[in-house]
């Protein structure tokens, strides 16, 4: 079960890595830079890059996720208390990515796409981004907070 549980958690921590690399990216790269290109540019760029992140991200994302209760509940299983508590906790963390995700950046990602591939700025380019900016933040600390608790996880199983 020792096994299962550290595979288990290796693999939550890996593919849990790929979307918290990707959030740190857009907060300290990615956000200041659109801040010096136009609206058409600003559109153009994003709509591109959700176009394909939005297609390829989620397989890490779910992976992560899965990878991530299935560690709790090995975990649990196997009598390995802390790791199972640290795995539930890194699952919570990654249910409220989730929301975040879905409710706030998701629906800025498709207007933005929508609008590169018609070849037209969005109307309101900025405050989009400025929408998508003001999580960027919570899901960085939420990427995180899963990433250290499957370390913890690791390390207890």
């Amino acid at each position: 079960m020792e096994t299962l549980v550290q595979t288990l958690a290796v693999v939550a921590t890996m593919a849990n890595a790929v979307v918290y690399g990707t959030d740190v990216f857009s907060a300290i790269v990615q956000r200041p830079a659109l801040a010096h290109v136009d609206d058409a540019v600003l559109t153009s760029t994003m709509g591109q890059i959700h176009r394909f992140g939005d297609r390829r991200m989620p397989v890490p994302g779910v992976f992560g996720l899965l990878a991530t209760v299935a560690t709790a509940v090995a975990a649990g299983f196997g009598g390995r208390v802390t790791a199972a508590v640290a795995a539930a906790v890194a699952a919570a963390a990654l249910v409220v990515w989730l929301a975040v995700y879905n409710k706030v950046s998701a629906p800025v990602n498709k207007e933005l796409t929508d609008a590169a591939l018609d070849c037209r700025t969005a109307p309101d380019a900025r405050g989009l981004q400025r929408t998508w900016d003001s999580v960027i933040n919570a899901r960085v600390v939420l990427q995180a907070v899963a990433l250290g608790a499957m370390c913890v996880a690791l390390v207890a199983s």
